[in-house]
């Protein structure tokens, strides 16, 4: 007869003596069953201890987790929460060094836990850290010296312990000190300084930024760019990466006025962080991040390649200004862009007001308008008055007129002598191609918590989204002739044009150049060629036969794709715990079991290489107790985190398992194709319809293939729609031998 639901049978270690192994009643109050447990080895004081789980997390077990604990898992007698934070509290302030740094190496590891944490909070935990870093360097000045090991690891565990106790968002980021930032600071702005120290204290002040406001302003009066340059230059990834997001901590928080391009900055190197738009523009800050990093020959890891996803989505973001301002048609400066783009095209000065009759200047200026490509002829600046793209697309306009002039004019001039229904509108096709790459890009959207989606080519150039609509302006006008469009196509040319842009970003070029160079070889020719091919790849043939032979076939094809899902499952993948720092690496790792019975699961300490055995996952879930699997903003996960909530991204990769009354197994995928594995693999565990986009996509292939196979031998053989007439029955069987 199976045990009851509520009773969990575990080991229990206690040092220096065997471990038990016992039945805890869930129903019973945990104080009930630590005291039973001390009893057992003779212990007073059961108030004094709690239950920890032995792994390598050492998380105390409350009445909140305590359903967490499994049939099968091993737990820890050891001091209670508040018993350990007192003694941690003491420990740390000792006088001789050895102990103080083996303490604070304790508390670094126990304030993961957020019961401790909050022991410790309450003790005047944080406060008490805060004064050991604002007078650690004076009072061990001395002892830097002669003890440097010693000294670095100590500042090293004080300052994981802060981050750590910051994390569980017990304590507000707007009670710490100017003091405090102060020194902080100072040691990202040492040259020479231990690479633990530097780490943690690139991630305080990201953190700070991040979530304080007021605290943003002190750290970017403590912080210049100067200083934060030799930490990208050297070779250490992760510092790098830690260094480049603070600089999108700083850049996300600056204000709005602060982000605005200042051509009077006189000094780069010592300007401070908040004036962000000038800094990025700087040709020093992106040719360290492009040799130093992105060019490095160590491959860019996933932290890394998101924070630089991070600043170009930011970067990108300060052009959000421009495509939402319109046009004032009354303005006379922005009236001289026009006129300076009429200049330049047709190599005329602008006429004083005198020189001819008003009508006769009216008339040259239309003219000339229309040859240029506006909508509007009489009065350009109206064409400007669509947001988006606003504004921008003028300055698109001015920047190609200006800084490919022989490009521009050749354009221009090509068009103004074609007949009227084929030439390729320079105006219109400049507004509508600023519009498309402004939602190619993304701009004005804040970055995805999970992306990693950065392009190379955009940190080799200062005004690298000019350029990039410079080459794709002459994309686009080539694409025409090619087509041989008139007016009517407009919108048919923007499409080739959108789908030559995205073949190209897909393939991830390095520079400008080799943009220019994959646009090359996607002529209209190819791009035809590729949607034939791609038209052939997903032929739907629609004669009765043939759907007959896709129906029969098509729950073959489901049975593999379910197969290959649980086969996935088995194989497991490692999840990422999100928290309020994104960089903090907590994971934890599931998998199902080879009969698929029951979901295997646990913490880990780092991202696994490979698969990680059943035996290390502690915790497990029978399939049979699943009741539901939950996704998007219906996930627990979801209602709870508020930042999380406004993520659209994280919502598209949360699911839930639901399992007995209102227990839940949160997941957040780590890309969308492991949350379509997943959710596919759980629905088929329960019977139920995979309905996920890569389903649909790999029955799309599978059947494609599968009928082309057996179609292969009726190749160019006509396939009646009927079938043929059955003859009629012969006369006689005298031809029909019994083999008996």
């Amino acid at each position: 007869m199976p045990p009851p639901a509520d009773i969990v049978k575990v080991a229990i270690e206690w040092p220096g003596a065997f471990p038990k192994l016992m039945e805890i009643d869930q129903k019973k109050p945990l104080s009930a069953i630590i005291k039973e447990v001390c009893e057992g080895w003779s212990l007073g004081n059961h108030e004094n201890f709690a239950l920890q789980i032995a792994d390598a997390t050492n998380f105390y077990i409350t009445e909140k987790n305590r359903n967490d604990i499994k049939n099968g898992s091993i737990l820890r007698l050891t001091t209670s929460p508040y018993q350990t934070a007192v003694q941690l509290h003491e420990r740390i302030q000792s006088s001789s060094m050895d102990a103080k740094l083996e303490a604070l190496k304790d508390l670094a590891s126990a304030s993961r836990d957020i019961t401790f944490a909050m022991e410790f909070i309450n003790l005047d935990g944080i406060s008490l850290l805060t004064q050991m870093v604002e007078s650690g360097t004076e009072r061990y000045q001395k002892l830097q010296k002669i003890m440097k090991p010693c000294f670095g690891d100590l500042l090293s565990f004080t300052l994981t312990a802060f981050v750590e106790l910051m994390d569980h968002g017990i304590v507000s980021w707007d009670t710490f000190s100017v003091a405090f930032i102060k020194k902080i600071a100072s040691y990202v702005n040492k040259s020479a300084m231990d690479t633990a120290v530097l780490q943690r204290s690139l991630a305080i002040l990201e953190s700070m930024v991040l979530n304080s406001q007021d605290l943003y302003h002190k750290v970017a009066q403590e912080i210049t760019i100067g200083q934060l340059i030799p930490h990208l230059q050297g070779t250490d990834q992760d510092i790098q990466t830690y260094t480049i997001a603070v600089i999108n901590a700083l850049f996300l928080k600056a204000p709005e006025e602060r982000r605005q391009f200042d051509q009077h900055m006189p000094d780069i190197l010592n300007c401070p962080l908040t004036e962000m738009a000038h800094i990025l523009a700087q040709k020093q800050l992106r040719s360290i991040i492009l040799s130093n990093v992105i060019r490095s020959p160590t491959p860019i890891n996933d932290e890394m390649a998101h924070q630089l996803y991070v600043l170009q989505v930011l970067t990108f973001n300060l052009l959000e200004d421009r495509m939402m301002t319109k046009m004032d048609p009354q303005d006379q400066a922005q009236r001289d862009i026009i006129f300076e783009l009429r200049r330049i095209a047709f190599d005329v000065e602008c006429e004083p007001n005198h020189s001819g009759s008003t009508e006769k200047r009216k008339s040259m200026y239309t003219r000339d308008y229309k040859k240029l490509g506006f909508i509007n002829h009489v009065n350009p600046a109206v064409d400007f008055t669509q947001i988006p793209p606003g504004m921008l697309a003028l300055d698109n306009m001015l920047y190609f007129a200006r800084h490919h002039q022989d490009a521009y004019v050749r354009i221009v001039l090509e068009n103004s002598s074609r007949e009227d229904k084929h030439e390729c509108p320079f105006g219109r096709s400049s507004i509508e191609l600023t519009k498309m790459l402004c939602e190619i890009l993304k701009v004005g959207e804040l970055p995805g918590e999970n992306c990693h989606d950065f392009h190379p080519m955009f940190f080799t150039h200062d005004r690298s989204f000019e350029e990039f609509f410079c080459i794709c302006i002459q994309l686009l006008n080539k694409t025409w002739k090619e087509m041989r469009a008139t007016s009517e196509d407009f919108n048919k040319v923007m499409q080739v044009v959108r789908e030559q842009i995205m073949r190209a970003l897909t393939l991830k070029p390095n520079s400008l150049d080799q943009f220019k160079s994959r646009l090359q070889n996607l002529s209209y020719t190819e791009i035809l060629k590729i949607r034939q091919s791609e038209r052939m790849n997903q032929e739907d043939f629609q004669s009765r036969p043939i759907l007959e032979l896709r129906e029969k076939i098509q729950p073959e094809i489901m049975e593999l794709i379910k197969q290959q899902r649980l086969n996935r499952l088995c194989e497991g993948t490692c999840f990422r715990k999100i928290s309020s720092r994104r960089r903090q690496d907590k994971f934890w790792y599931c998998r199902l079991s080879p009969n698929h019975k029951v979901l295997h699961y646990g913490d880990l300490e780092e991202s696994p290489q490979g698969e990680v055995p059943h035996d290390s996952l502690q915790d497990k879930l029978p399939v049979a107790d699943i009741k539901a699997v939950i996704t998007g903003k219906d996930c627990p996960h979801m209602k709870e985190k508020g930042a999380l909530k406004q993520n659209k991204e994280v919502l598209e990769l949360a699911f839930s398992i639901l399992y007995e009354s209102d227990e839940y197994l949160n997941f957040i995928a780590p890309d969308k194709h492991e949350y379509c594995v997943w959710t596919d693999g759980l629905n088929a565990l329960l019977g139920k319809e995979m309905t996920s986009n890569d389903t649909k996509s790999d029955m799309d292939t599978l059947l494609s293939m599968e009928m082309k196979l057996r179609l292969l031998d009726l190749e160019n053989i006509q396939i009646p729609e009927a079938p043929p007439p059955i003859p009629k029955e012969p006369s006689n069987y005298d031809f029909v031998y019994d083999c008996n």
